[in-house]
């Protein structure tokens, strides 16, 4: 039987492994003339976001939790900028970041006593 850390860290290598063939598979149809991945290209930020959301579900340490909502920030940030969602560009939308860093730094104590007894190697941070 597989406890719970076994289990995350399986998950997080199958999801990324799912990741992988389907990018590589996308890529290798698209060079051999099968598909037209051109229209699949605008929604490469969202890859991000799976990862992110995957990161954070389970069993994670506080860091990979954190980690996990910088990563779908970014996914999301990037496809509006991309989109041109609510006329987000680079240029008017760097603000975002400091924004997102205060977030983080609030609610780091509560991320942090959240999942501290999750992992061994938690329980003896301060």
């Amino acid at each position: 039987m597989m406890n719970s850390e076994d289990a995350y860290r399986w998950r997080k290598q199958v999801v990324w492994g799912l990741l992988l063939i389907v990018v590589g598979g996308a890529v290798l149809f698209d060079r051999l003339g099968y598909l037209d991945a051109e229209p699949l290209w605008r929604y490469w930020p969202l890859l991000l976001v799976v990862v992110g959301v995957n990161q954070t579900i389970g069993y994670p340490s506080p860091r990979e939790f954190g980690n996990g909502l910088w990563t779908v920030f970014i996914g999301l940030w990037l496809f509006a900028v991309f989109e041109n969602l609510f006329g987000l560009t680079f240029r008017n939308s760097w603000p975002l970041f400091i924004l997102a860093w205060g977030v983080k730094l609030v609610l780091d104590p509560f991320i942090s006593r959240r999942f501290a007894g999750n992992h061994p190697e938690n329980r003896h941070e301060k």
